[in-house]
This record gives C-alpha cells, structure tokens and sequence, in this order.
C-alpha cells in the first residue's frame, strides 16, 4: 500500500527532505565547523530560513533529517513567511484618523503597489460609517500622517503632487 503523502516531488534522505513545497536541506555552515539547514518553498531562489542544525552522535557529521523535525522547520519557515508579509503589508498600507476642520471623523489610507515598472499608490478617505467619501492617485512617495491627511480632506481632496 502506498502512502497518500507520497508524490513524484517527496524527498525523504538524511540531508534532504522535500514534500514537493517545502524543501529542508542540510548544509555545511561556513561560518564553524557546524551544520544549518535551509528551508526553501519551491519556486523561491533563496530559502525563508536558515539556522543551525544538530550535530549526530559522532559529533563530526549532521544527525538526519526526519519526519517530525521536517514538519516543525515547515512550521517555522511558513511563519517566518506570513511576518515578513505582514510587515510589508504595514510597509505598503498606512492609515490615520483624523478629524477636519469642519469637524468630520474620518480615516485616510494610503495604499501603495510594488511593480518592478513604477509604483503606484492610492489615498483614500472613509467617514466613521465607513463609507468611501474619496480616493484619488498618490504618488508612492507620498508620506501618510495626520497632518498631510487633514491638509489633503481640508483642501476638497485633490490629487496630491
């Protein structure tokens, strides 16, 4: 009987392991005379992580991958991930709330997209129901803070420059 985990893409070898996702390989670290391993998702150049790795019983060679040290590097490595998006995520999409001169609670967002061609950004403002009373292009370089926020609602929301 054949296990349903196992696909063309399973590695399953003391210095390689891969689910077809995730490849786990144990390297030998430049830096000592230690072991790391990499944690590569497939289609990415560069691992998520690398770190150190135990030394086997005869202190010299690496101790073997296996099966429940491979799901707890996956563990990792996929958190590692999700934070690094999450601080771009922060990077690229600031938000303030202020209050105009005329005495309207509003949130404004600025919302910037990578492209490797330009960037591009996107202010908008919402009332405190939430619904979008404005949104105009922004140059990426536009710096998002309470007092550029309340200049752009207080000046009718024009495109800023």
């Amino acid at each position: 009987m054949t296990d349903p985990h196992d696909t063309p893409d399973t590695i399953q070898e003391p210095r390689l392991w891969s689910d077809g996702r995730w490849t786990a390989r144990v390297i030998k670290n430049e830096e000592d005379d230690g072991w790391a391993v990499s944690m590569t998702l497939q289609g990415e150049a560069e691992p998520a992580l690398v770190g150190p790795w135990t030394m086997g019983r005869d202190k010299k060679n690496p101790k073997p991958l296996d099966v429940s040290a491979f799901h707890t590097l996956v563990k990792t490595a996929s958190e590692v991930l999700r934070r690094h998006e999450q601080q771009l995520h922060a990077q690229l999409n600031k938000s303030v709330h202020i209050t105009t001169a005329s005495g309207d609670r509003l949130r404004v967002t600025l919302a910037i997209v990578p492209d490797e061609e330009g960037a591009t950004a996107t202010l908008s403002a919402e009332d405190a129901l939430g619904q979008e009373i404005a949104r105009v292009p922004a140059p990426p370089t536009f710096r998002l803070t309470a007092a550029s926020a309340a200049a752009w609602a207080d000046g009718g929301f024009a495109r800023p420059r």
